[in-house]
């Protein structure tokens, strides 16, 4: 299949099937969006959702978060992966975001990749979801997906498939395809034991296709071992049989 071929049915499907897809994390304006994508990084959503909210009431705006410091901050996410660095960042984004900013979240990739803690996928995350730019964030769902689906071909980094995701992906449905990948690679097409059985995908997956190519070829190797070994057994026995005959014959003489 060709690979224009792939995106087009991949697009079709989750267009018709999650139309409205969004981002898992709460949040109630670009500020606190910002922060949770930062206490993201190697760390569940759900996981995030459950400290914010006290997070979000003691440091509910840039300016109470730059006002603040990592000792201050650090009780509040102690429990999120990575807590020393993550207060660090925090502290210091808040800083950036009212000093460099006046407390309004950039839209630029670029100068949001000047604070403290964000990175290219965090910066992509805000510009795509907060203002619906034609960025693609690549995590580490996005990663696996696009490259299992066979969206990426043998795609090494993060920025490589962001690439052809950005190259292959009408810009209408970049912010929305994020979402879709992430989603389908938390659910469905997990890391270690993809569902296959119940992704409705597989019909126009290249791991799908490798894999149960690869199974029927191990399949076929062992009924051809199977049968080697019953030809083997019976030849054996053939053998042993006319032996018997052969004794039995020269015992009457």
């Amino acid at each position: 299949m060709l690979k224009k071929e792939r995106y087009q049915h991949f697009v079709e499907y989750f267009s018709k099937n999650q139309p409205d897809a969004v981002t898992e994390l709460h949040y109630n304006s670009p500020y606190q969006l910002l922060v949770a994508v930062i206490l993201s990084a190697q760390c569940t959503d759900k996981r995030i959702n459950q400290i914010t909210p006290a997070l979000f009431e003691r440091f509910p705006d840039a300016e109470s978060l730059a006002a603040s410091n990592a000792d201050e901050i650090f009780p509040y996410i102690r429990s999120v992966s990575y807590p020393n660095n993550k207060a660090k960042h925090l502290a210091g984004m808040g800083k950036m975001l009212v000093e460099q900013f006046n407390s309004v979240v950039p839209s630029s990739i670029d100068q949001l990749q000047k604070m403290p803690g964000v990175g290219r996928k965090t910066a992509n995350v805000i510009a795509s979801v907060i203002y619906d730019a034609p960025a693609m964030a690549v995590d580490t769902h996005v990663f696996r997906v696009a490259n299992r689906i066979g969206l990426t071909n043998n795609a090494r980094t993060p920025l490589a498939v962001e690439k052809e995701l950005v190259k292959y992906l009408p810009n209408e449905v970049l912010a929305i395809a994020h979402h879709w990948l992430i989603l389908h690679g938390r659910y469905i097409c997990v890391a270690r034991s993809p569902k296959c059985n119940i992704c409705p995908l597989t019909w126009f997956c290249r791991y799908y296709e490798r894999a149960n190519t690869e199974t029927a070829l191990l399949k076929a190797e062992a009924e051809k071992a199977r049968k080697a070994k019953d030809a083997a057994k019976k030849k054996k026995l053939n053998v042993m049989v006319k032996e018997l005959n052969r004794r039995s014959v020269d015992k009457d003489i």
